[in-house]
C-alpha cells in the first residue's frame, strides 16, 4: 500500500462527533501504524466541562495540552523511518476548543502556555480534515452514549465553524478534506476502502474528496 510509504505521520482532525478517533483507529490498523490518541477519558476535568457552569474549562484545556504536547515530543524524539504514526488530533488546532469554552482572561493565561509549549511540535505529512452537519455530529455524538457529552447545537456549530477558519488558512502540510455527512468509515459498505483508495492516488497539496461528486 503506497499510503505508508508516502506519509509517516497522518492525523486525523474534526469537531467532536465527527469519527476522527474511528477512521485513525482503523488507518493504524491497516497500515500498521503506531496509534497516538486524545485519550479524553483520561481527562478528570472533562465532565465538568459539559455542565454548568463549566469552571473546570481552563484546567481541561491545559490538560489536554500538556498531554498532547507530551505525546508529540515522544514522536520527534521517535525514528519516524521506524514506525510511522497515525494520529487523532492536530496539536496546532487544540487552540480551537480552548476559544470556544475559555473567557478572555482564561485565554490570555492558556495562550501564554500554549506558544511556548506547540512552537516546535512536528508537523505531520497529512492531516485528514473531516467534515460534516452539526445535525450528523449530534446524532453521532448521542449514539455514544456516554453520559457526560450532553453538547448543544450552538457550542457544536462554534467548534465546526473554528476548524473551517482554521484550515481555510492551513498550509502547514499535505491536507484532505473529507465530506463525512454521508459516509461511514466504521461500515463494511466501502466507504473506507473508496477513501483508501482515493489516498492512495494522493499528491501532496490540498485535497477535497467527496464521493457524492465522483
Amino acid at each position: 500500500m503506497r499510503v505508508k510509504q508516502t506519509f509517516r505521520y497522518i492525523v486525523v482532525e474534526g469537531p467532536i462527533g465527527i469519527g476522527k478517533t474511528a477512521l485513525a483507529r482503523r488507518l493504524a490498523d491497516t497500515m500498521d501504524d503506531l496509534l497516538l490518541l486524545e485519550r479524553s477519558s483520561a481527562n478528570p476535568f472533562l465532565p465538568e466541562v459539559y455542565r454548568p457552569p463549566g469552571s473546570a474549562a481552563l484546567p481541561a484545556q491545559l490538560h489536554f495540552l500538556f498531554e498532547h504536547v507530551k505525546q508529540v515530543r515522544e514522536l520527534r524524539q521517535a525514528d519516524l523511518f521506524v514506525a510511522s504514526r497515525v494520529a487523532d488530533f492536530l496539536i496546532q488546532a487544540h487552540r480551537l476548543f480552548a476559544e470556544a469554552t475559555l473567557t478572555q482572561d482564561e485565554l490570555d493565561l492558556y495562550y501564554q502556555v500554549y506558544h511556548m509549549l506547540v512552537e516546535d511540535a512536528p508537523v505531520p505529512d497529512l492531516v485528514i480534515y473531516l467534515q460534516s452537519t452539526v445535525e450528523v455530529m449530534v446524532k453521532r455524538i448521542r449514539s455514544t452514549g456516554v453520559p457526560e457529552m450532553k453538547i448543544d447545537k450552538e457550542y457544536l456549530q462554534k467548534i465546526a465553524d473554528g476548524y473551517t477558519d482554521f484550515f481555510y488558512h492551513y498550509d502547514a502540510s499535505s491536507l484532505l478534506i473529507v465530506n463525512t455527512t454521508d459516509m461511514d468509515f466504521t461500515s463494511e459498505r466501502g466507504d473506507y476502502d473508496m477513501l483508501l483508495d482515493y489516498m492512495d492516488r494522493l499528491r501532496p497539496g490540498r485535497h477535497y474528496f467527496n464521493p457524492q461528486e465522483l
